[in-house]
């Protein structure tokens, strides 16, 4: 993975094309905005800090989604609208790329997507006229397919990684029989692919 990403000319068409790769697995259309919003969420995400906040003494933390949200519902529309989609794109990046540890938290995954499907659907709500709107209205309606495309994205590029990453995604598979985990593991070579019954 790491030599697809130094013959790629930029991260942003490094992401454009494992999300076209992703889509096409999962069936899953998404219109050309949606995925543009997507490409730029990951190229973001990418540096470490961008998800983080930073607190007063200089550490860095994850911030609440609870904490999020109340200063959302606090504040004026500009700022609902930027604390709102926050809320959504660190909801949408953990739960897809971060599912399997969020499993071991109090709230885990469903509680992020949750939230996260509720701040794209309020931010629609906020911006009915706005360019950015059917992206919005999009990632609201197919938060979990989304959240999912993020995962099989994620799981391939700890398979390729190496023995570590895989073992992980192997741990992850035989626990939830997940099969979209399964897939990135037959395409592998790691597992063999399951023979059809006849009728």
């Amino acid at each position: 993975m790491a030599g697809e990403l130094v013959a790629t000319g930029s991260l942003k068409e490094f992401f454009k094309e494992l999300l076209l790769q992703a889509r096409q697995r999962q069936r899953l259309a998404l219109t050309d905005f949606t995925e543009f919003y997507l490409v730029n969420l990951l190229s973001d995400f990418a540096a470490v800090g961008r998800l983080f906040t930073e607190e007063e003494e200089g550490r860095k933390d994850h911030e609440p989604l609870a904490i999020l949200y109340h200063r959302a519902l606090q504040s004026g529309r500009e700022e609902q609208i930027k604390t709102l989609r926050r809320l959504g794109d660190v909801s949408l990046y953990k739960a897809g790329f971060f599912r399997e540890s969020l499993r071991h938290t109090v709230v885990g995954a469903d509680y992020y997507i949750r939230m996260g499907e509720g701040a794209y659907g309020h931010l629609k709500e906020l911006t009915p006229t706005s360019s950015v709107s059917g992206v919005y209205q999009e990632l609201h309606e197919k938060f979990r397919a989304v959240v999912d495309l993020l995962e099989d994205i994620a799981a391939r590029g700890m398979v390729a990684g190496g023995p570590t990453g895989a073992l992980k995604v192997y741990e992850t598979w035989t626990r939830t029989g997940s099969e979209r985990l399964e897939q990135v593991l037959v395409d592998a070579g790691m597992v063999a692919p399951r023979t059809k019954l006849p009728n």
